[in-house]
């Protein structure tokens, strides 16, 4: 069994660190959560959860919130200057050093490449995963590709409930390798326990590589109703969560809604589908099954928002 028990967790508060607290305290871990706030956890089923003080911003705030445990996991806000998110894993990077840590694992949360792409928020992760390699703490980086949790987004979920239509920015032939949180969880933990992971990364996704007929036609056995594919171009893509936040369906240049699209801009116009995994190559180093889409569909609630 690993030596690595006590696990400081950043991100804990969202969608993606509710799942790893769950399966961090299924496998025996004792997870602190790293906050802004020492009430985040308050309204939620981990309330008895010990939290830390923690500001990514604040590389002593880290320093002190590291101490004691033995390694960190992370998954970080996406950040679309770069040189800001190079700040994050600069003082991470730093702060776990300095706190004497026993691994780092970063789940990327989104598909990173290996060189940049000219797009902010990617080359942003590569350099937050450059300044881990270089902090001389063993790390894992676990590089999920597309949440299935993204169907079940405000910005998904309304028109296949009301409409029967699963709408997303993906080309009528992009395959993707979908993966759902609790998965990205279970690698992390895994990558957590695994001694022998000392400086890897490794692209996490599905057994399963699907176009959007096909993840439509998941849904509707799940929903037991007949729903179908809209392929949305990036451009509306963004126009349509810009109104769903700010109520302007405006889209700036350069801005953040428009960064975000520029990753779909970016899948849609590669010859091979970057996001299709090759899950053995996972499983030889995070032997965790990946949950089939039908099963994840399953679980859902498809007849109400």
């Amino acid at each position: 069994m690993t030596a690595i028990r006590k696990i400081l967790v950043l991100g804990a508060t969202g969608d993606q660190g509710l799942p790893l607290l769950d399966r961090l305290l299924a496998e025996g871990f004792h997870p602190t959560a790293g906050v802004r706030r020492p009430d985040a956890l308050k309204d939620t089923r981990f309330a008895s959860i010990p939290t830390a003080p923690a500001d990514i911003d604040d590389e002593e705030s880290l320093v002190q919130a590291f101490r004691g445990q033995d390694a960190l996991a992370m998954h970080l806000p996406f950040e679309f200057n770069r040189e800001r998110a190079a700040g994050f894993g600069q003082r991470i990077a730093t702060a776990a050093r300095r706190a004497g840590l026993g691994k780092i694992v970063f789940n990327t949360s989104c598909y990173v490449a290996d060189h940049d792409l000219d797009l902010s928020a990617h080359d942003g992760r590569r350099d937050i995963e450059r300044y881990i390699a270089e902090s001389g703490v063993p790390y894992v980086v676990v590089r999920p590709v597309v949440f299935m949790d993204n169907i079940i987004r405000i910005w998904s979920k309304p028109s296949i409930v009301r409409n029967s239509v699963f709408a997303y920015p993906a080309d009528d032939s992009l395959k993707i390798s979908w993966i759902c949180l609790e998965d990205v969880a279970a690698y992390m933990t895994c990558a957590l326990a695994r001694d022998d992971l000392k400086a890897d990364k490794v692209l996490v996704g599905g057994r399963e590589a699907m176009v959007g007929a096909e993840v439509a036609e998941r849904l509707s056995d799940a929903a037991g109703r007949t729903i179908r594919f809209q392929s949305l171009s990036p451009d509306a893509y963004a126009s349509q969560m810009s109104l769903l936040v700010t109520g302007s369906a405006k889209v700036e240049p350069h801005g953040m809604y428009d960064r975000m699209a520029q990753f779909y801009r970016w899948y849609n116009a590669q010859p091979v589908s970057p996001l299709v995994v090759d899950m053995d190559a996972a499983l030889a180093k995070l032997p965790i099954t990946p949950t089939p889409m039908a099963e994840w569909a399953k679980r859902q609630d498809w007849n109400s928002v």
